[in-house]
Parts: C-alpha cells; structure tokens; sequence
C-alpha cells in the first residue's frame, strides 16, 4: 500500500479521480432527488437517504479492510472517541448541510459553493498552526475563490440570490469540512486511514438515520431501480474517495494533495450542465469555477 500512494505519479492520478468522483456527486444527488420524489423541504428523507448512504460505503470500507488488514479494523477507547467526533462532524453535520441545501440550489451553484470549504480550511489553519500562516498569494487565492463563489449565486438567471437553507446550507458544509479536516490531521494519528474512513462514515450515518428516521413520513422517498443504482453508485464513490484521499494524506503534505481539489467544481459543473435536465453552462458559472479552481491552486501552490 506504502509503496502505491508514495509514488508522485500514482497519487497525483489518485487525487485526480477522487476529485472527479466527488464532483460527480452533484448530478447524481440531483438526480437522485427527482427520481426518488423527494420533496425538497423534507428534511427527514435528505437526512435518511444520506444515512443509507454512507452506512453502506462506510461497511463497504470496514469489509475491504478486513480483508486486506483485519488487525486495524481494532481501535482503543480514545481512538473510538476520536472517530465519533469526525462522524459526528465529517458525516452527520456536513452531509446534513450538504444533502438539504443542495436540494434548493442547482447541481452547478452547489459544486462551486461546496468549494467554500477548502478556502475555509486555508483560513482556519493560519490561526491553528503557526507554520501555515496566510501569505499575500493565499489571500489572492482565497478573494478570487470567494468571488468565484458570489458568482456562483447569480446562478442561471442572473440575479443574485441567498436563502440560509439553500446557499447558507452550502457553505456551512463547507466550514464543517474545514473543521473535520484539520481535527483528521491533528488526532487521527496513528489510526489506519481506511479504520478512520470505514468507521466514521459508519458512526455518523447511524446518528443521520437515527434522527431522520422516526421522523420519515409514509410515501416520502419512493424506490425505483434507477433510484437504487444510483444510492449505490454514491456509497460506493464515497467508500473509495474517501479511503484513497485518507491514505493519500497519510504519506503527503496536505497542500500538495489538496491542490488537485480544483477539479470537484469543474467536474461537479460540467457534469451538473450534461446530466441535470434545465441546466446549462452561462459566462456567469464559466467564470465563477475558473475563479474558484484558481483559487484553489494558488491557497495550496508552493
């Protein structure tokens, strides 16, 4: 495994793919919605849908890694605690955030406005680590992301818009991310990187299902075969994007990986305009993902 994420080509090619996977996210989800006739104000259907979800990557994680290495499935007490705080925070909080503010904003506004999460990530670390401090091309980079961003919220017509649970939603998925990411640096050591995955995706889905369940209504998330495929096609990108981005910190510095991230708003932009019925590309959202994929390169360039 050392061997495989160590080499410079094999991980940039893996960050890559994961960055795509995640961008693809966005027109499945979208889609997922419609097909499953999800109301967009059903809070109780986002939060059990996004539970099945990532309890089926996260077991998809924990059978792959008891295969391959049954020994660091095992965690210590204060292991397990660490674990429960990042599914509680990477799983539960962000994924509530995520799956309800992307049922009111396109599948493109959501892809660039999920991208506010590594601009956040740049400004937490300055205040958490004293070697990471903000320089003059950091704050370029995080000023043409963020403007990338408003961009974004002209959306296809051309008139600004904010709503809390749709845009705001976005974004605190996005701070959430941020937040999850430097605590997964700092006190998931010494932890297999699939352990971390496999588990916390695991915890936070049951805490999503336990809470949106009792509260689903009759008839709220209707069940096709396209439906199904495509709640399975999600747990399975979510299982490899997160184990093989876990690893990939695991053995490199997290500007180096993190840098490949200004792919997810593309892909999750072009994806959005190919697949997403009444989508389409406008100078607007062309400039709003070039801006927040330069960004991205610049906060993360060294």
């Amino acid at each position: 495994m050392k061997n495989i994420f160590t080499k410079p080509a094999t991980a940039i090619f893996i960050a890559i793919i994961c960055s795509i996977l995640w961008g693809s996210a966005f027109p499945v989800l979208k889609v997922s919605y419609d097909e499953l006739q999800m109301a967009p104000d059903d809070v109780a259907a986002k939060m059990v849908f996004a539970g099945l979800r990532f309890l089926l990557a996260g077991v998809l994680v924990l059978i792959w890694l008891f295969f391959m290495n049954a020994k660091s499935i095992k965690v210590t007490r204060k292991q397990f605690l660490v674990i429960l705080i990042l599914g509680i925070i990477q799983t539960s909080l962000q994924y509530y955030f995520f799956y309800n503010g992307l049922a009111r904003v396109s599948g493109m506004q959501g892809s660039i406005l999920a991208s506010s999460g590594i601009f956040l990530t740049v400004l937490l670390a300055h205040f958490y680590y004293k070697n990471d401090r903000l320089t003059g091309s950091k704050w370029f980079g995080i000023i043409a992301g963020f403007v990338g961003i408003v961009l974004a919220n002209w959306g296809q017509s051309f008139a600004l818009s904010f709503h809390w649970n749709g845009e705001g939603f976005m974004i605190m998925a996005g701070l959430t991310s941020a937040v999850a990411t430097i605590l997964a640096k700092e006190l998931a050591t010494g932890i297999h990187p699939f352990a971390i995955t496999g588990w916390q995706l695991t915890i936070g889905a049951i805490i999503l299902l336990a809470i949106g369940y009792p509260q689903l209504e009759e008839g709220a998330i209707q069940f096709t075969p396209l439906g199904t495929g495509l709640l399975l096609y999600a747990a399975v990108l979510s299982a490899v994007a997160f184990a093989l981005w876990y690893s990939l910190l695991k053995y490199h510095p997290a500007g180096k990986i993190t840098v490949y991230k200004f792919i997810v708003p593309v892909a999750g932009t072009l994806l959005s305009a190919l697949f997403i019925p009444g989508e389409h590309l406008n100078l607007l959202l062309i400039a709003a993902f070039v801006l927040v994929a330069f960004g991205i390169i610049v906060v993360n360039r060294r």
